[in-house]
């Protein structure tokens, strides 16, 4: 096993990481529980897991304030449950349950809270990208300050309605941050082999947008960099880029073997860089924690997943009365 780097000093609150570190092993166990119920047969469809990549949306989401918005693509679990979603409710539609938030119509690429101003999980690649400039539209024609988090991947920022809505978003200055969660394979491609260029977040220069490359490893450097991309579109200059280089354990999706990566690349990404156990080590020698009060945390986190799967077992099957329902949403006053 490879050495791990010294624990760094954290420059947030003890409570702070604590937080951070719950909210992260939460979507890792979940994403655990998730994977095995796939194999179950109990998740039918496709399910694209968020193992490895926790800290991205963690570290933005301590960056959101109330009234933010996010969109995101189909590897969406993790960003429900960073925004406050009731695992019960995700688990459930995952297995396609009436308890779902989406009644169980929507399965694990499609489902919204309205509540949590979470628009989605979308299946089309880069789909979402103009529907995250579109509510982003939405707040500057309110005239108020909140900010749209639009997640994408680095297979998605070679579509072309990414640019589209770069130059939309800029023309317009709107506040969305355009989040690239660079996991360096898209669905089994290397960036290496996939683009000509790949620094993704400097291709916003051709529309005068700011941005920067994060490391999407370290949580807290995340929320450093979210907190920088907030502050600039809440003041009125218009769009930001964060491109986040990130890592995912797993294949693309439960069904991808991922033969496209050696084990021992996997296994040394998860030795030097894994984003929990780098605020876990922090944690421990800061003695914010001990291991006994970390081992609590994980038990506790384990029992809210397991309390999530019996839930999604339970709940029953959506009616076919169901068909029809929620196809349309009412606009907003």
């Amino acid at each position: 096993m490879a050495a791990k780097k010294p624990a760094k000093k954290a420059n947030v609150s003890k409570d702070e990481l604590l937080q951070y570190y719950k909210d992260m092993l939460l979507i890792r166990r979940f994403e655990e529980k998730a994977g095995q119920l796939y194999g179950m047969g109990l998740i039918g469809g496709f399910c694209h897991l968020y193992i490895g990549q926790e800290a991205v949306v963690v570290g933005l989401e301590a960056a959101a304030k109330e009234g933010d918005k996010r969109i995101t693509s189909y590897r969406d679990h993790g960003h429900m449950l960073a925004c406050g979603m009731d695992p019960k409710g995700v688990m459930a539609e995952l297995t396609g349950r009436e308890g779902g938030y989406s009644k169980g119509k929507g399965g694990s690429m499609h489902m919204f809270s309205k509540e949590k101003h979470f628009y989605g999980g979308h299946g089309i690649v880069a789909a979402q990208v103009p529907l995250g400039a579109g509510l982003a539209f939405s707040d500057k024609y309110k005239g108020n300050d909140n900010v749209t988090f639009t997640y994408f991947g680095d297979g998605a920022a070679n579509q072309g309605q990414v640019y589209e809505a770069y130059n939309m978003a800029e023309l317009w200055d709107l506040p969305v941050v355009f989040v690239i969660e660079n996991n360096q394979y898209a669905m089994g491609t290397s960036t290496k082999r996939s683009t000509k260029s790949p620094s993704y977040w400097e291709r916003g220069a051709a529309y005068g947008i700011e941005g920067e490359e994060v490391d999407g490893m370290d949580v807290l450097k995340v929320k450093e960099a979210g907190e920088k991309a907030v502050a600039h579109c809440r003041a009125g200059k218009g769009p930001y880029i964060l491109e986040i280089k990130t890592y995912r354990y797993r294949g693309h999706s439960m069904s991808d073997p991922a033969k496209y990566r050696t084990r021992e690349e996997v296994q040394k990404m998860r030795d030097e860089r894994d984003a929990i156990e780098q605020v876990r080590d922090m944690l421990l020698t800061g003695k914010h924690a001990s291991e006994d009060d970390l081992k609590a945390i994980d038990k506790e986190i384990k029992s809210v997943v397991n309390e999530a799967a019996e839930f999604s077992k339970e709940s029953p099957e959506p009616s076919l009365d169901e068909l029809y329902t929620d196809i349309y949403m009412e606009a907003e006053a």
